[in-house]
């Protein structure tokens, strides 16, 4: 039992050993941002261990002089707290299991998340967990939802970026904001989520494209170098076309998330339709034939509806009934304007 139990802890000693051997390296070098991102990196790892004091503590002591002044980079730190208001937290609607993903898809993001949960022992061997995430894929199938469920799964806060707020009119605004969310990131391990990736990341080579995306563009790749492996951020894109090629090789995980199948689809009912207390009276597949080539969000919409009128027949509507109606407006829903009269 004794080995056992040393066998479970000798990770996190190892962790915690290799982050205290990359500060006394950095100190003993001279290299002040080496040792900054060390001691954000221990910061960081109390944070996870939910030991708030400790971590406060550090912080505290990270920009305070010998002689008890702030320190210069007291500014920088501030900086990062700035960048908070760039930032939305969201709490986590979506589980994995919720998820309907292709096989191979699902398989690598179970590899991440794993690689995160069990980051002490990759860092005892000189590796760091993957951490960046590129998600592709037209609107509606599942790249927030997605996001949302690698968060649940490592239970750290989850950030979306808000672009209302970020990107600015002035010359350099945009990349001097863009500083300050980073900056506020690396400071707690974290989900952040860029949706729509190609407002910031496109392609620099664009002649249609001014100077200052141009820059915004090379500060992001910056930003994303310079991030810790214990903040993970997912970017997500409908026009993979117009991301900067630099971008794309900056995400160890490019991961495509297409239209749902039929069968998909009718896996996806399947899972929602158990959780109804009657019958629907018509089977998964029947229903994603009937619903047609419609995306995850649609089909998720498609239960709501269902679920909206349930409540409201104060269970004295059959569920059968219900879902015949349903499927009946989805499907008139869909037809093209004028499709009804052409056909006349």
């Amino acid at each position: 039992m004794k080995d056992l139990k040393e066998q479970k802890t000798e990770p996190v000693q190892m962790a915690r050993s290799d982050l205290l051997l990359s500060l006394v390296k950095a100190s003993v070098s001279g290299d002040k941002n080496a040792v900054r991102t060390a001691v954000e990196g221990i910061i960081a790892d109390e944070k996870g261990k939910q030991h708030r004091v400790l971590a406060e503590r550090l912080t505290r002591a990270l920009h305070t002089n010998g002689n008890g002044t702030r320190a210069m980079n007291q500014m920088a730190h501030d900086t990062g707290i700035r960048g908070r208001e760039f930032l939305a937290e969201l709490t986590p609607r979506h589980q994995l299991s919720d998820m309907v993903l292709a096989d191979q898809t699902r398989k690598t993001v179970d590899q991440l998340i794993e690689e995160q949960q069990r980051a002490s022992l990759l860092r005892s061997h000189g590796l760091d967990p993957r951490h960046r995430i590129m998600l592709v894929g037209p609107p509606g199938n599942g790249k927030t939802s997605l996001a949302e469920a690698i968060a649940e799964a490592l239970a750290v806060p989850f950030f979306v970026i808000r672009y209302e707020a970020l990107i600015g009119s002035y010359l350099g605004e945009t990349a001097n904001r863009l500083k300050r969310v980073f900056d506020y990131v690396r400071t707690t391990p974290c989900v952040v989520f860029f949706d729509e990736f190609d407002a910031v990341g496109k392609e620099r080579g664009d002649t249609h494209e001014t100077g200052e995306i141009k820059r915004v563009v090379s500060s992001l790749l910056m930003h994303v170098d310079e991030l810790p492996s214990y903040a993970v951020i997912i970017a997500a894109s409908n026009h993979a076309e117009l991301l900067d090629r630099a971008v794309w090789r900056r995400f160890q995980l490019r991961l495509p998330l297409p239209a749902p199948t039929e069968k998909e689809l009718a896996v996806f009912f399947d899972r929602h339709i158990q959780n109804f207390d009657g019958k629907p009276g018509i089977a998964p597949a029947t229903l994603a034939k009937r619903l047609g080539p419609i995306s995850y969000a649609e089909a998720e919409e498609f239960i709501l509806d269902v679920r909206r009128r349930e409540v409201l027949s104060m269970l004295e509507t059959p569920l059968k009934t219900i879902f015949a109606d349903q499927i009946k407006a989805w499907e008139d829903r869909a037809k093209p304007m004028g499709q009804e009269e052409s056909a006349r």
